[in-house]
């Protein structure tokens, strides 16, 4: 049944990119906090802003995941075959985030709250470089075999594909330095004092330099996949995605003096760029260097049976999980002062 693949391949792009907006601004407090916070309570402030909700924001990752797995298993199991090691590190710097965050304060002791600050930064920004670095692999294709499996070592070599190389590499810089500038939104909106004035000096500069990156990305893009300007046009959800991005860009530049709408700009130009992303790619769900042995929505798909049932249960799921956040933003709602 197309029409079901085609549903599940648009749920679950919807599922990622609520991860990418809502967990992405995590991402950019975290490597941020270094910078935009000198003292221990202001270090402590800024872990505030994002306290009541960065575990509830990994739930549209975990979500995304389950829905791959019912909707995708092929994607899923020829993508963990080469992302093995990538995804092992991001499973790392997930786990040094979460302790981060739950252990700095346990012990009053300068040290201890310097190391697990130091390992919250880190954590914080290895997740977008590899998940960027991941991005640039499916957009760039993978050496996928015709039974669905490939290798990929961690650095290319000469005549032989890798996780990262050059390409790979600017997309998880594009993916860090939008994250970073989608956190700098959040602080912007939710702090005041040294760290509010800290981030409102290099918030616009982060934005100035996201932009450009995406121009040049897509110059990139043209270069690794020649046919990608000519599906993006026969995609009405690529165009969609580039007004969204388009808007939220303006949005940031001409309120970039307010705090709320930046950030919602914000939100609006990194989940416009996934669309652009996804709906460029449509059908095809890992592009192979090969593109006959690509997987599609509909080489990738589940039988029938569990994508109906699927949509039975994940519509009442959606509706839990956005009630939650409702009642979460409303009930922290404000500024958190150190």
């Amino acid at each position: 049944m197309p029409e079901l693949s085609t549903l599940w391949f648009w749920l679950v792009a919807l599922l990622l990119t609520l991860w990418a907006v809502l967990d992405g601004f995590d991402f950019g407090v975290g490597v941020l906090h270094r910078f935009v916070a000198h003292t221990d309570a202001e270090r402590r402030q800024v872990m505030a802003t994002i306290g009541p909700v960065w575990d509830g924001n990994e739930v549209w990752l975990i979500a995304a995941g389950g829905s791959l797995f019912l909707a995708f298993p092929r994607l899923l199991a020829s993508g963990m075959s080469g992302f093995y090691l990538p995804v092992i590190f991001t499973v790392w710097c997930l786990i040094l985030r979460g302790t981060s965050i739950e252990l700095r304060n346990h012990l009053d002791g300068a040290l201890w709250r310097s190391f697990f600050d130091t390992t919250f930064a880190l954590g914080s920004l290895g997740v977008p470089v590899l998940m960027g670095a991941a991005l640039g692999n499916i957009i760039r294709g993978v050496p996928l075999r015709a039974d669905g499996y490939f290798e990929l070592p961690l650095f290319s070599t000469e005549g032989s594909l890798g996780v990262l190389d050059g390409y790979t590499l600017f997309i998880a810089v594009l993916v860090t330095l939008t994250l970073t500038a989608h956190g700098s939104n959040w602080l912007a909106w939710k702090t005041d004092g040294e760290v509010h004035a800290r981030v409102l000096r290099i918030r616009f500069p982060l934005w100035i330099a996201t932009a450009i990156a995406w121009l040049f990305s897509i110059i990139a893009t043209a270069r690794v996949w020649p046919e990608a300007l000519t599906q993006f046009s026969a995609r009405p959800m690529a165009w969609l995605g580039l007004a969204a991005a388009l808007a939220g860009l303006a949005v940031i530049f001409v309120k970039r003096r307010e705090e709320k709408l930046p950030f919602f700009g914000g939100a609006a130009f990194i989940a416009g760029v996934f669309i652009v992303t996804v709906g460029t790619l449509f059908p095809t769900v890992l592009r192979a260097v090969d593109s006959t042995h690509s997987l599609t929505t509909t080489s990738a798909m589940s039988n029938a049976n569990s994508l109906s049932a699927g949509v039975f249960w994940w519509i009442p799921g959606i509706g839990a999980a956005a009630a939650y956040y409702w009642w979460v933003f409303r009930h922290f709602r404000g500024k958190v002062s150190a």
